[in-house]
C-alpha cells in the first residue's frame, strides 16, 4: 500500500496539497481584502479607487503601501476636489482606500491606517438625486408595451417588477423562475440583495399578472432553473441567459421616450425611488419599507422619499402657547 499523502489518486477531492497550502498563505493581504468584497459593483469600483490612488501616489509594488502616510492621502483628497468630483464620489474613494488599509494593519502588513481623521465631505442633503416619477406617468410606462407580442409582455413584467416592488436592477437581472415561491399562501420573489442577503418580497397582483401572461406566451413557465427575464430576439445567442443591465436600461429608454417622460437622471432606479416614494405616500411604515427594498440603514430609505412635504404638517403650526 502506497502511504504517500502526496499521491494525487490517494488525496480527497476537497483536500490541500502542500503546494496549494504554501501557495494560499502567501496570498497577499490586498488580495484577499479585494476578494471578501462579496458585491461585484462595489468591488470594481473599489479596485478602480485603490489603482487610482496609487497611480496618484506612484506605487508600484505593493509593498510600497507600508511608507503610505497621511500627507499623501490629504494630498489625494485636494486632487479630488480640484478635479470637481462630487462630494458622495470622493467619499466612496477615501473609504474604499481606508477598507484596504483596514486589512493591511488587521494582518500586520502596516502599522496604521493613514485614512483615519482626513475629513471626507458632508452630504449635502438629506434627500439623493434619483428622481421618481408621478402615478400617472407610472401608470403609462405601464400601459406603454405592446401587450400582442412577446416583447412586449415581457417588458410590462420587467416594468411591473420594477414599479411594484422598488428592486434594484441587478436584482430583477438575478430573478429566476424558482425565485417565484408561495410562502403561507401568496406568492413572494425571492430576491438576492446587496451583500448576498435574501429577502422575500409579496408579489403584487398586478406584476403577477404581467409575469404570467409574458411566461404563458414564452411557453417556459416549468423550467425552474431558467432566468425569469431573458432577451427576447431573432438572435440564439441570448437564448437562456438573463436580460442584462443594460438591456433593462434599453427597455426603460424607449417606454419613457414613447410617454413623453424627460427627467434628469432618469433610469431603472428612478423607478426605485417612485415605489419607495408611492408606497410611503400611500402610509407605509417607512421601518418596513427598509426592509422591503433592503436598505442596510433607514437613512437611505429616507433618502429616496420624494413626497413633497405638507405645508399643514410644518412643526410651525405644533407650536402652541
Amino acid at each position: 500500500m502506497n502511504n504517500d499523502l502526496t499521491t494525487t489518486t490517494r488525496r480527497p477531492s476537497a483536500g490541500l496539497t502542500t503546494a496549494d497550502f504554501h501557495q494560499l498563505a502567501e496570498v497577499s493581504p490586498a488580495l484577499a481584502w479585494f476578494a471578501n468584497i462579496d458585491n461585484p459593483q462595489t468591488r470594481r469600483a473599489y479596485q478602480n479607487d485603490v489603482k487610482e490612488f496609487m497611480a496618484f501616489a506612484g506605487i508600484e509594488d505593493p509593498h510600497a503601501f507600508r511608507h503610505v502616510g497621511r500627507g499623501h492621502v490629504l494630498a489625494w483628497r485636494r486632487d479630488l476636489e480640484q478635479r470637481a468630483l462630487g462630494g458622495a464620489t470622493i467619499r466612496r474613494k477615501l473609504s474604499a482606500l481606508s477598507s484596504l488599509f483596514d486589512a493591511l494593519c488587521e494582518s500586520n502588513a502596516v502599522q496604521g491606517n493613514p485614512v483615519d481623521g482626513v475629513k471626507r465631505p458632508k452630504v449635502a442633503s438629506q434627500e439623493g438625486s434619483t428622481p421618481a416619477i408621478g402615478d400617472d406617468q407610472a401608470r403609462a410606462l405601464l400601459a406603454a408595451p405592446n401587450g400582442a407580442t412577446l416583447k412586449g409582455l415581457r417588458d410590462r413584467a420587467i416594468l411591473a417588477t420594477l414599479l411594484y416592488h422598488g428592486l434594484r436592477r441587478a436584482e430583477l437581472c438575478a430573478l429566476h423562475l424558482v425565485d417565484l415561491q408561495e410562502r403561507r399562501g401568496v406568492r413572494h420573489l425571492r430576491v438576492q440583495g446587496k451583500g448576498s442577503k435574501v429577502r422575500y418580497v409579496p408579489l403584487h397582483p398586478a406584476a403577477a399578472g404581467a409575469i404570467a401572461a409574458y411566461l404563458t406566451m414564452a411557453g417556459r413557465s416549468d423550467d425552474k432553473a431558467a432566468p425569469l427575464f431573458q432577451p427576447v430576439s431573432n438572435n440564439t445567442r441570448g437564448a437562456g441567459k438573463p436580460i442584462t443591465p443594460d438591456g433593462v436600461y434599453r427597455v426603460l429608454e424607449r417606454y419613457a421616450g414613447m410617454v413623453g417622460i424627460d427627467v434628469d437622471g432618469f433610469g431603472p432606479h428612478a423607478l426605485r425611488a417612485t415605489a419607495i416614494t408611492n408606497a410611503l405616500e400611500n402610509d407605509a411604515d417607512i421601518g418596513r419599507v427598509q426592509d422591503w427594498v433592503g436598505h442596510a440603514n433607514i437613512a437611505t430609505t429616507r433618502m429616496y422619499d420624494r413626497r413633497q412635504p405638507r405645508i399643514e404638517a410644518s412643526p410651525t403650526f405644533k407650536v402652541t402657547y
